[in-house]
């Protein structure tokens, strides 16, 4: 019998509890740190592809909401980069062209790199400083349906592509902000203020 809509959702969300449950808080306290690090005098900006690259520019809204400067790299408004500006890549594969690239001319400009990615020994991951792996499956499994694979016992993620990933990663930036909120003793009202008028 086929999953509904519903069951769908409620196994996805046992699938991304699983997933966020293996994270390593030290690299998250590590990331948190580098993040908090730039208050004052120095620039964050975040990069990604395709549905990574819009985790990528949620984070930087959340990020600029808590009075960080941020900005998304390849925007017409981004300025420069100047050595101890952090760069945050969100990439599932860590191999992604586009972020890789960004990757590397930062490290040439003396910038930290910190990496959100599935695969810690991937290119992007090799030229982070700081480097959170969050699990996610990101080759399809194109032999069989999602269905046949659980009745042979092939038990993947309910998601295709990098979706798991991308998914776990819009959470785990979401509740970074939320420490991070508190470590600032920032309140909801603080966010508000900080929010779009020109929408």
């Amino acid at each position: 019998m086929a999953l509904g809509v519903k069951e769908r959702a409620l196994l996805l969300i046992d699938t991304l509890r699983e997933n966020l449950a293996t994270l390593d808080e030290e690299a998250v306290d590590r990331l948190a740190a580098a993040i908090l690090r730039t208050l004052g005098d120095r620039s964050i900006f975040v990069v990604g592809a395709g549905r990574s690259g819009l985790v990528a520019r949620a984070f930087a809204m959340r990020l600029m909401h808590l009075g960080f400067s941020v900005h998304v790299v390849g925007e017409t408004t981004t300025p420069r980069m100047d050595p101890g500006d952090l760069l945050i890549v969100i990439s599932g594969s860590g191999e992604t062209l586009y972020p890789s690239t960004i990757a590397r001319e930062a490290k040439k400009l003396g910038g930290v790199i910190a990496a959100i990615t599935s695969y810690p020994d991937s290119t992007i991951g090799k030229l982070a400083d700081v480097v959170v792996t969050i699990r996610g499956r990101i080759k399809p499994d194109t032999t069989t349906d999602y269905e046949s694979r659980q009745i042979m016992g092939i038990h993947e993620p309910l998601t295709p592509l990098g979706t798991l990933f991308e998914l776990s990663t819009m959470i785990f930036c979401d509740a970074l902000i939320s420490e991070l909120a508190s470590r600032l003793g920032k309140t909801e009202e603080d966010i508000a203020r900080r929010h779009a008028s020109l929408e």
